[in-house]
């Protein structure tokens, strides 16, 4: 008897003027310590599986054919409260963003705390050891203290480790993956697979990852299933599917993922099975409005020049002062950023990344050091009129897409703000010809500015943040994870567009990621940092060909690799 059975399943999405088919005759099943991959891109179908499997399907969807069965029982067709009693017991459930996932108003020992008592009940006692236990599973440091802590404490790489562990937490019999390893890096991307396949294999439990990371597919299950436009296309054992796919789809998906063993000039595009997309007519960036009002004096040296910056949280706050416990995020880092380069910044989730990037744009004032922007000393200026002018020309692309757009906000609005905020527009008509431009220069279309975030698939939402961080004309862009919740497909056509747009209008790109395969195509240059120190930075081929320091070596070994992909094709870049 399978774990699970689906017999074709089909949902729709009904409105007033048309029925949108998400998913449409998808059969699968699932044994016990079997993992199966499900893949394809954003609006696949592939989380609206999932979310069927533990009916949670958002309104209006509805399944209006097919069947589900878990362990010979059928559940599609069972009374609300009955479905409560399997979600998390039975099925447990690690959704895409962890941010949103979390309750901000309640620390990570009450949520897991409550969620283990409810479902075994083992006393409140035990449940607290169980919750500390399972957050050192998941790769945190220093779980006792940890615990104790909200889900704005953690970085987005932590916050979805312990969205695992509330996953794992009632040991359930089948667990549904969505896109678990998005925002973690490789090493404890790493250390999640490896405790998930101990999981099914030891504890003979199935589980359904959904995901468009290829690397994760081949690294952790057996079996693929193939989604597009809510069809299955593609389903057979993981090593055929990746080393020799029959359907052309597949083949094109696959020859997307980043390489991470040589240079490309361009990533490789999806072939559509049909064509879905308009082309953009080539531009003069020159005479375009994005190339307009780029006549910003030159720095006499690098655009960022950082001086020993240090950051310090407090994270146990007390009266006296002996008594408070710190973090230092940012140790003593120097480094420069040359104008018109792509810098790229790895390391684990928690090495202070992403706080240096909100360093360098003003989020943060440093303990110590000195942010230097072509020339001028920012960390000196105090004054609002003063630091205005600067961060126009600094733009920041988030790594949670979600929770960095207002949700009761059109999109046209969302990028309109730093259009009025900053007068790059005389009038409302202008100014909305530019959010439409931006719009299609992203891939979302004209129609997606009269809609709202909460619309979009979570790869549609990012893209949102990039025509934002775009409507300013920028000098220096920080982008800190921006293709961490894309797929390989919408992935290409971002970076592409980020290559098109740094060569045209000469931008400095900050490009922070735990995916090393992309720092590796797009960037000049690359810095590693490990605890908040900056342990080694070189010229980007130099780096991964030849790693100096013991940290980063151990970071390319992780690195995710497929098998069977060919160079045919590819076009490599000149000094490759």
């Amino acid at each position: 008897m399978k774990l699970l059975e689906i017999q074709n399943l089909e949902i729709q999405f009904p409105s007033r003027k048309s029925t949108l088919t998400a998913v449409d005759n998808v059969s699968l099943s699932v044994d016990r310590g079997d993992i199966l991959g499900i893949v394809g891109e954003s609006g696949a179908g592939k989380s609206t599986v999932g979310n069927a499997l533990i009916g949670l399907l958002e309104p209006p969807g509805i399944m209006t054919n097919g069947k589900i069965y878990l362990e010979g029982q059928r559940i599609d067709d069972l009374p609300e409260s009955e479905k409560q009693k399997i979600r998390g017991k039975k099925i447990g459930m690690i959704f895409q963003d962890p941010l949103t996932s979390l309750n901000p108003l309640q620390t990570i020992e009450t949520q897991l705390v409550e969620t283990i008592d409810l479902h075994l009940q083992i006393g409140e006692e035990k449940a607290r050891q169980r919750a500390t236990e399972l957050l050192g599973q998941v790769g945190i440091p220093d779980p006792e203290i940890r615990v104790k802590q909200y889900p704005h404490q953690f970085s987005g790489g932590m916050r979805q480790r312990v969205v695992v562990a509330l996953a794992l937490c009632a040991e359930p019999t089948l667990i549904i993956a969505d896109e678990p390893t998005t925002a973690l890096d490789v090493s404890i991307q790493a250390q999640i697979l490896d405790l998930m396949r101990v999981l099914c294999k030891q504890k003979n439990v199935g589980m359904i990852i959904i995901t468009h990371d290829m690397g994760v597919i081949a690294d952790i299950t057996d079996r693929v299933a193939v989604m597009y436009h809510g069809n299955l296309v593609e389903h057979g054992h993981t090593a055929k599917i990746l080393g020799d796919p029959d359907h052309p789809y597949t083949q094109s998906l696959i020859s997307a993922v980043p390489r991470p063993d040589v240079k490309l000039v361009r990533f490789p595009q999806v072939t559509y099975i049909e064509d879905i997309e308009t082309k953009k007519e080539d531009i003069d960036i020159s005479s375009h409005w994005l190339g307009q009002g780029q006549n910003f004096k030159s720095a006499d040296g690098p655009l960022i020049k950082l001086n020993n910056i240090t950051m310090r949280f407090t994270t146990k706050p007390a009266i006296l002062k002996k008594n408070r416990i710190y973090l230092d995020a940012v140790k003593n880092v120097s480094l420069d950023i040359k104008e018109g380069e792509v810098f790229g910044l790895v390391g684990e989730s928690g090495s202070g990344k992403s706080t240096l990037a909100r360093i360098i744009c003003g989020l943060y004032s440093p303990l110590l050091g000195e942010v230097i922007f072509s020339d001028t000393n920012l960390t000196a200026l105090k004054r609002q009129e003063e630091l205005d002018p600067f961060r126009r020309q600094m733009q920041m692309i988030f790594q949670d897409p979600f929770s960095s757009l207002n949700p009761r906000m059109r999109v046209h609005d969302i990028v309109a703000e730093p259009i009025w905020f900053h007068k790059l527009a005389s009038s409302k008509s202008e100014a909305s010809d530019i959010i439409i431009d931006l719009l299609e220069h992203v891939g979302l279309g004209s129609q997606a500015a009269t809609k709202y975030p909460h619309e979009f698939s979570g790869g549609q939402r990012q893209r949102i943040s990039i025509a934002r961080a775009l409507a300013t004309r920028p000098r220096f862009l920080i982008c800190d994870e921006p293709t961490s919740a894309l797929d390989v497909s919408i992935q290409a056509q971002i970076l592409n567009l980020l290559k098109d747009l740094q060569a045209e209008l000469g931008l400095t790109i900050l490009f922070i990621s735990h995916d090393l395969p992309v720092i590796r195509q797009m960037c000049d240059r690359v810095g590693v940092m490990k605890d908040g120190e900056l342990c080694e930075l070189n010229e980007t081929e130099l780096l991964f060909d030849n790693p100096q320091h013991d940290y980063t070596k151990h970071l390319l070994d992780l690195m995710p690799r497929l098998d069977g992909l060919s160079l045919e094709g590819l076009e490599l870049s000149s000094d490759n």
